[in-house]
């Protein structure tokens, strides 16, 4: 008996995937068969109302937080200095930071220009929580704006390579 083709056996395979998965989808609990046997009723025999979701707050600075609890607030603060200009270079987004609540001796910046006067491709700006870090990222060579969070260097600063002062 000859074994079967390979196309066979990946085709039988990729079927028996789906099929595994068509039936765990039906394992679930079904709406009707809920733990629940009767809606919740106050003393007058009404359905308590289901509440609804409100929206989520806006994102805020958090005193003494971390750099993951800052970066939704890091975030929208430089997002919205992109939507007011554009073209951003790096002490508009300190200044919008600084403006926002973050502490300006917290942060870090790159220079806007090369080492030989050409603009930069992108700059590169933190602030720093402690033993974290916040790094935002805007320019054309980072395709727009970018963050991340990150420990804090061993040199005890954000970023590496030549950063400029903040002295304004």
């Amino acid at each position: 008996m000859r074994a079967p083709a390979r196309p066979a056996v990946v085709l039988l395979a990729g079927v028996a995937v789906a099929a595994a998965l068509l039936l765990s989808a039906c394992t679930g609990a079904h709406p009707s068969a809920t733990t629940d046997p009767a809606p919740h009723t106050t003393a007058s025999g009404s359905a308590t109302p289901t509440p609804t979701p409100t929206a989520s707050a806006a994102p805020a600075l958090v005193p003494g937080g971390t750099a993951e609890q800052n970066l939704p607030y890091f975030d929208t603060v430089n997002k919205a200095t992109i939507a007011a200009k554009p073209g951003a270079q790096g002490r508009d987004f300190i200044d919008a930071l600084v403006a926002a609540g973050f502490t300006k001796s917290d942060m870090q910046l790159t220079p806007d220009t090369t080492t030989i006067g050409l603009k930069a491709p992108s700059v590169q700006f933190s602030v720093q929580f402690g033993a974290g870090c916040v790094i935002g990222q805007y320019g054309p060579d980072s395709g727009g704006y970018t963050s991340l969070t990150s420990p804090t260097l061993a040199t005890g600063g954000c970023l590496i390579g030549q950063t400029r002062p903040i002295d304004w």
